[in-house]
């Protein structure tokens, strides 16, 4: 089977999302890619009991290792691959930063930010041409996010938790 180079790229933040869940963290996997090639790779961190926050989400975490590695590197270059859509607060940090190309594989049916109406947004997004894609390896994102809400104590009663346990990996919104 050839793989196109999103199903390539998504495979790498799929291998980001299972360490995660190895770890016992929410499964997002995020790779950031420039030039065909991956420049940066991160995952959800600080889900678990104990030590949950809301701001080391996988896309912000890789950005912060992407600034460090590549800090002349152009935002506009990347494309952001994530294992899951990415939430508000990611979204607009990459807006912000100068991303414009998202994929994801599983779509966030309770935070999900891409659908943000940025036409209808003040000035520092009303002009902005954002490139999206979604369900690139979307069965695969799917069963590591049920295996976490069938044991993981993150988000266990949401919308996306229900949501996600009653999809069949064939199943698309």
């Amino acid at each position: 089977m050839i793989l196109t180079e999103h199903e390539h790229h998504m495979d790498a933040a799929l291998d980001e999302a299972r360490a995660a869940l190895a770890a016992g963290e929410f499964p997002v996997g995020c790779v950031f890619v420039a030039g065909g090639a991956i420049v940066a790779r991160g995952h959800r961190e600080h889900s678990g009991e104990g030590c949950r926050n809301e701001i080391d989400h996988a896309e912000v975490l890789t950005l912060h290792r992407l600034l460090a590695l590549r800090p002349a590197i152009d935002p506009g270059a990347v494309t952001v691959y994530s294992t899951m859509e990415p939430c508000l607060m990611c979204y607009s940090t990459l807006l912000l930063s100068g991303v414009r190309r998202f994929v994801w594989a599983y779509e966030d049916v309770m935070g999900g930010g891409t659908n943000l109406p940025l036409s209808m947004l003040n000035p520092l997004y009303r002009g902005m041409e954002v490139h999206l894609l979604d369900q690139v390896r979307r069965d695969e994102s799917l069963r590591l996010f049920q295996r976490f809400f069938r044991t993981g104590s993150y988000w266990q009663d949401s919308l996306l938790a229900r949501y996600t346990l009653a999809q069949t990996p064939e199943d698309s919104p």
